[in-house]
C-alpha cells in the first residue's frame, strides 16, 4: 500500500513514512508472557538496558490492559503566540492524525508531548483504533478518558488535563527519535506496557531481551508451582 502524507506537517518532518518493524514471531513472544514489564525490566537490568518506567509515572487509562508493539513517535513542542490568539486565527498546530494516517496494525504511538495540556483525546484515539494502532504512551496530558475507554483504546500517559493542546502544541516531528521521561525511543523499538509499568526494548535488543525473558519467566513459574505444592520455603527453587 502507498502511503501518503495529509498535509498538516511539513513532509521533511516526517522522518520515515514506514518504519522498520520487528518481525511478527518477536511480537507474540512478548505477549506469550502475559502480564511482563516486571520480567522484562529484571532482563533489561541484567544486560544494561535502560528503558523501563513505572506504571505509577506513565499511568495506565484502562485497568488490565497489555500491549505489545513497534514504537510509532511523535514530537510536540510549544506552540508560539498566546492561545486566544491562535484559538481565534484557528491555528491548530497538533498533527498525530498524519501518524495515525500511516500507521499499521499493531502500532503503539509513542508521543514525547508538552506537559500539562492534552496531547491526545478521545477522537484521536478512536482514529487510532480505527487504524489498527493497540495503545498510545504519552509524556505529558491526555484527555477524554471516557472516550479512549469506550472504543477501547488504552492510554499510558503522565498527566491528564482537559486543557487542549490545539492552539498551544505544534507537532515537529513523526518518527524521528524521541524522549520519553529520560528514555530514547526510537522508531520501531518494541513496546511492552501494562498495569505495571512501560519498557522499551530496542529493537535490536529485542531477540535476547525475549530470549532472556522466556528463561526468567519459565523460572517463575517453576518457582509458583511449588509455592501452590506446598514446598518448604527452604526447598524452593532460588529465584533468577
Amino acid at each position: 500500500m502507498t502511503k501518503t502524507l495529509l498535509g498538516k506537517l511539513a513532509p521533511e518532518r516526517v522522518k520515515s513514512l514506514d518504519i522498520e518493524r520487528p518481525p511478527q514471531d518477536l511480537i507474540e513472544g512478548f505477549k506469550a508472557l502475559g502480564d511482563a514489564t516486571g520480567i522484562v525490566s529484571d532482563v533489561m537490568d541484567n544486560l544494561g538496558i535502560i528503558g523501563t518506567l513505572p506504571g505509577s509515572l506513565l499511568k495506565p487509562t484502562i485497568a488490565g490492559a497489555t500491549i505489545v508493539g513497534p514504537a510509532l513517535t511523535l514530537r510536540n513542542t510549544v506552540m508560539s503566540g498566546h492561545p486566544t490568539d491562535n484559538a481565534k486565527a484557528y491555528r491548530n498546530g497538533m498533527a498525530e492524525i498524519e501518524a495515525h494516517n500511516i500507521a499499521e496494525t499493531g502500532d503503539v504511538l509513542v508521543i514525547e508531548g508538552v506537559p500539562g495540556l492534552s496531547n491526545m483525546g478521545g477522537i484521536s484515539a478512536q482514529v487510532a483504533k480505527r487504524q489498527g494502532e493497540i495503545g498510545a504512551i504519552v509524556s505529558g496530558g491526555v484527555r477524554d478518558l471516557a472516550h479512549s475507554r469506550r472504543v477501547g483504546f488504552p492510554v499510558w500517559a503522565t498527566e491528564v488535563s482537559p486543557i487542549t493542546g490545539k492552539w498551544r502544541i505544534e507537532t515537529i516531528e513523526i518518527n524521528g527519535p524521541v524522549q520519553i521521561e529520560g528514555i530514547r525511543v526510537n522508531p520501531g523499538d518494541v513496546v511492552v506496557a501494562d498495569d505495571t509499568g512501560v519498557c522499551f526494548i530496542p529493537r535490536e535488543r529485542a531477540r535476547e531481551v525475549l530470549e532472556l525473558s522466556r528463561k526468567r519467566a519459565a523460572a517463575e513459574d517453576a518457582r509458583c508451582e511449588a509455592i501452590d505444592r506446598g514446598v518448604p520455603i527452604r526447598d524452593l527453587p532460588s529465584a533468577t
